[in-house]
């Protein structure tokens, strides 16, 4: 489900919410679908419950999940998470990072561009069809 990359620059908490939005992507976890307690995955990850409940939190302030007090905590049934402007400027300035780190690479735009389409393949498949 998740894996932890301890060496990574990138917090353990973002991990886990990057990958989480991930599985939701890809359809693996669909609304409604429970999500393991903090208890559950920080003892399954082997971490601190502190950086699960601060990725549960993020999850939820962006609208991904919500916990019901007493049930649990459960992929949310939101069609649009909720701050898609702020996610949207955030997610920008990221591919801004991207290109730049590209471009310091040496990499070719035609590279990039190829990195790019990898990556959405994996998620969207062949969508050319539907453009």
């Amino acid at each position: 489900m998740i894996r932890l990359q301890e060496h990574s620059a990138t917090p353990i908490y973002e991990q886990i919410v990057e990958q989480l939005k991930a599985l939701v992507v890809k359809g693996a976890m669909k609304a409604g679908d429970k999500v393991p307690s903090v208890r559950e995955l920080s003892s399954m990850l082997l971490i601190n419950p502190n950086t699960v409940s601060k990725a549960y939190q993020e999850l939820e302030r962006q609208g991904v999940i919500k916990t019901i007090r007493g049930k649990g905590t459960f992929v949310s049934s939101n069609e649009a998470p909720r701050m898609a402007a702020e996610r949207t400027e955030a997610l920008q300035r990221e591919l801004r990072r991207l290109v730049v780190e590209a471009k310091s690479l040496g990499l070719t735009r035609k590279q990039f561009e190829e990195m790019i389409r990898s990556e959405s393949q994996s998620l969207w498949g062949d969508e050319r069809a539907a453009d």
